[in-house]
């Protein structure tokens, strides 16, 4: 058996060196799509058949298609319809690239979490004299997010995982880092062994902070 645990040791942190272009590309896209997919969510409940329907084609468009399609049209494609974007960045690209998609998922996810609010919170509310928004913004809403908290950290994982096709644009993240560094020393086990390592431990730490967080929300509410 070939395997040189020296080697594997050597590359850890050659290959740890580019978890921050990973985990930069992977929270401002999450950031952005917890925002874009709110918004989705709260449109959808809105009584405009057309608006309805066009937030139900961006979901299902951007669920449907292979992230590495979607981040060649962006950063290939794009350019050519609109030459201002002719400068855009391999990071910049997947970044959008990468909130459109994960937009589509949160949207779903937060669709469901509102509707996990009992609607009789939102009738104690009027009857009160609160306004719709009140109601969204101090009941509904932190319910809706603490439901949503489970799936929204299983798509955090899924992004983080799915960061590793930016590298088809010439990002370097962990990911191509591993290929270049493979592909020079011909020890492919051992590199994309660390690298499956790296992104191992970075969502076990990740799942342990949602833990935490989950508790610490959820302390005293009954639910």
């Amino acid at each position: 058996m070939n395997f040189d645990i020296s080697y594997l040791i050597k590359v850890f942190p050659q290959i740890l060196g580019y978890l921050p272009t990973t985990l930069l590309l992977a929270v401002v896209s999450m950031i952005i799509a917890m925002i874009v997919g709110l918004l989705l969510s709260l449109i959808r409940n809105s009584r405009n058949l057309i608006v309805v329907k066009l937030v139900e084609l961006y979901i299902s468009l951007f669920r449907g298609m292979p992230s590495l399609v979607q981040l060649f049209i962006i950063y290939f494609g794009l350019p050519q319809l609109f030459p201002s974007l002719t400068g855009l960045s391999a990071t910049a690209a997947a970044i959008i690239g990468f909130s459109l998609k994960t937009s589509a998922y949160m949207a779903e996810i937060y669709r469901s979490g509102l509707a996990s609010v009992d609607h009789s919170q939102t009738e104690a509310g009027l009857s009160v004299g609160m306004r719709k928004g009140q109601i969204y913004r101090r009941i509904v809403l932190p319910q809706a997010m603490l439901n949503a908290l489970p799936a929204t950290g299983n798509t955090f994982i899924s992004l983080i995982k799915d960061t590793s096709v930016a590298f088809a644009l010439g990002v370097s993240e962990i990911f191509a880092e591993g290929k270049m560094i493979a592909a020079e020393s011909l020890r492919y086990f051992e590199t994309f062994l660390v690298v499956g390592l790296v992104y191992w431990l970075v969502i076990i730490c990740y799942a342990r902070l949602q833990s935490l967080l989950e508790k610490k929300l959820s302390h005293g509410l009954t639910r």
